[in-house]
């Protein structure tokens, strides 16, 4: 198979209660009730290295927007074994604040991020609050920083990271959002980030209602799926079930084995 890697979900936040009006752009009317939201970052390890897809916020992120900072991601990693300056890639999947803080927190990194991303993040949508407010400029100006410090790989649509790591601009969500694939001893895995929040976004063919273009996240989808090639090889970004059906990592809190196949299917029941 080539590289095989593996993959570990680090829960460090959530948000509870919420509606399904918050989850679903158009939410089944007889729902009431709706799933927690969960943060995660994800690291990557094989082939001698150690990749983090995304970098969480921090607990002055979490007081503003009124999130339950659980652990910081950070400090999460470095009780996985694994200190920031360590850290030699990051792939940042957008630049919203749960995904793009503490940016200035790894010292040795290179981030890699679609150009396209860059542009969004700084261009005219900005000037409208609605889409500018699952962004911080905090974090937004740090990413600028580490551009004018040649810090920052970009890529335009496909690139590779490391043999067997593959980014994967989808769009829709955020303009530059873009997914990860990355192959595991039980084939490709593909880290879907807000591509999907949850499970059901993705099998209900339901949007998420933080959206910059729907088109593009109805194509976002086929592109997660094709890029897997199976159901329960594709992880949500927030949904808590990926706690549920994968193995918590023994002596470590809340870091979840994704690299082995979940304890129950998540095949879409839905006809295309």
């Amino acid at each position: 198979m080539g590289n095989a890697y593996q993959i570990y979900a680090l829960r460090y936040a959530t948000m509870s209660p919420r509606t399904p009006q918050m989850n679903y752009l158009q939410p089944d009317p007889h729902e009431t009730t709706a799933q927690d939201l969960d943060y995660f970052v994800w690291l990557i390890r094989g082939d001698g290295r150690d990749i983090l897809v995304d970098t969480g916020f921090n607990a002055e992120e979490a007081q503003l927007r009124n999130r339950r900072l659980t652990r910081d991601p950070v400090e999460a990693l470095a009780g996985f074994g694994v200190a920031a300056a360590q850290i030699r890639d990051v792939i940042v999947t957008h630049l919203h604040y749960d995904h793009a803080g503490n940016l200035d927190r790894f010292p040795h990194a290179r981030f890699h991020l679609q150009e396209r991303e860059m542009s969004y993040a700084t261009g005219r949508c900005m000037c409208n609050g609605l889409l500018r407010h699952p962004f911080s400029v905090d974090h937004v100006t740090t990413m600028v920083r580490h551009v004018y410090s040649e810090r920052v790989s970009f890529h335009s649509g496909e690139g590779e990271i490391a043999p067997g790591v593959t980014v994967h601009r989808v769009g829709g969500h955020s303009d530059g959002l873009q997914v990860v694939r990355v192959e595991t001893a039980r084939g490709p895995v593909v880290l879907a980030s807000d591509a999907s929040h949850y499970y059901a976004n993705l099998h209900k063919r339901s949007p998420f209602p933080i959206v910059y273009n729907i088109g593009d996240m109805a194509q976002g989808w086929e592109i997660v799926e094709r890029l897997a090639g199976h159901p329960d090889r594709v992880i949500p970004g927030h949904d808590p079930i990926v706690a549920e059906i994968y193995p918590r990592v023994p002596e470590a809190v809340d870091v979840f084995a994704l690299h082995v196949a979940p304890s129950r299917s998540f095949a879409r029941e839905e006809p295309r």
